[in-house]
């Protein structure tokens, strides 16, 4: 399939994505509680310059203000009535970016979960799901989206309707998903078992990898994970700026702009072909990792302690299928003696 991002792939060996949406819209003023989705319609100009400050930094492609723009989490807002329109012009007004950029730049469509639980566990069924998805994959496709971009599902079963209803879009697609719990996502599912899903799809993703999640080192462990499942597909890197931490009324993530660049040459190093950031990462943490990728010459895959030596320590003591590294034990160690 010949599409947008399909070229970049082709053309280069690593394509850096954007940051974070929400954190930057709070910058902008969002109120918590408030759908971003509705500055679409009502604050445009800001999701403009959302969509551009990414591009400015150095962004390859970028998603659009769509994540929770689907019509279960719209119902929360009594504007599940709206779910084509929002999604729509969350695109136009990406494609209009895109456009002027002067170079290629991917328009990714945001989907991410329906915030319900899937059967057997919840009441949410496969055919629900999968209309619900499809829904909001053709209104980003009428908007001119490249390529649409599942994000931050923990549910296999989700994960396998969405990518169903990419297909019925006919509409080639990205998926990630959160691996924020110890290692693995909300549902159970370790790295391994994402490899392993995203081969049996009937229809799968130009590129599978993982998002948000517990901070860089956590993620870029995930990323090891995927590695070592060998993989026939590109894996998306797209983790958090540090660790969110409460500071004068306000949630800050501690990550700073170097330590992004660091996390963005270990991600290549590791494997990864689409690098961004998602929670608290800005166009400055952008434009390092950016300089850092360009400067840095591809370097051998790095150890889970050089990660945490750089990155940080990890959240918990394995990704959920083996056993601490070297850094970790001492890492444990040093929290039991103090």
């Amino acid at each position: 399939m010949t599409n947008a991002l399909s070229r970049l792939l082709a053309d280069r060996d690593w394509l850096l994505a954007d940051g974070a949406t929400g954190t930057n819209l709070f910058n902008m003023g969002l109120e918590a509680g408030e759908p971003p989705e509705l500055w679409n319609t009502d604050r445009p100009d800001n999701i403009r310059a959302l969509y551009r400050n990414a591009v400015e930094a150095g962004s390859d492609l970028f998603l659009t203000n769509t994540f929770g723009g689907n019509a279960a989490r719209l119902k929360l807002h009594n504007a599940q009535g709206r779910v084509r329109e929002l999604n729509r012009i969350g695109a136009s007004l990406g494609r209009e970016i895109a456009d002027a950029a002067g170079r290629p730049v991917v328009v990714a469509g945001s989907m991410g979960p329906t915030g319900e639980i899937m059967e057997p566990m919840g009441s949410l069924t496969h055919a629900i799901a999968v209309e619900v998805f499809h829904e909001q994959a053709e209104g980003l496709k009428e908007g001119g989206a490249d390529v649409l971009w599942v994000e931050t599902i923990s549910a296999p079963e989700e994960f396998r309707a969405a990518a169903e209803a990419c297909a019925l879009a006919g509409m080639p697609w990205c998926g990630t998903m959160s691996f924020d719990t110890a290692g693995r996502t909300m549902m159970g599912v370790t790295s391994a078992q994402m490899v392993s899903l995203v081969a049996k799809l009937p229809n799968p993703p130009l590129a599978f990898g993982a998002n948000c999640g517990v901070g860089a080192s956590d993620l870029m462990r995930t990323v090891m994970g995927f590695m070592a499942a060998g993989p026939e597909l590109p894996v998306i890197a797209k983790g958090n700026a540090g660790i969110p931490k409460y500071h004068d009324g306000h949630i800050h993530y501690d990550g700073t702009p170097e330590l992004m660049g660091e996390y963005a040459v270990l991600a290549r190093d590791a494997g990864a072909t689409i690098i961004g950031g998602c929670c608290g990462t800005m166009p400055d943490h952008l434009r390092s990792m950016r300089a850092a990728l360009e400067s840095h010459p591809r370097g051998p895959r790095p150890t889970l302690d050089e990660i945490a030596s750089k990155l940080g320590a990890f959240s918990s003591a394995s990704d959920g299928t083996g056993e601490p590294s070297g850094a970790e034990r001492r890492e444990r160690g040093a929290r039991r003696r103090g």
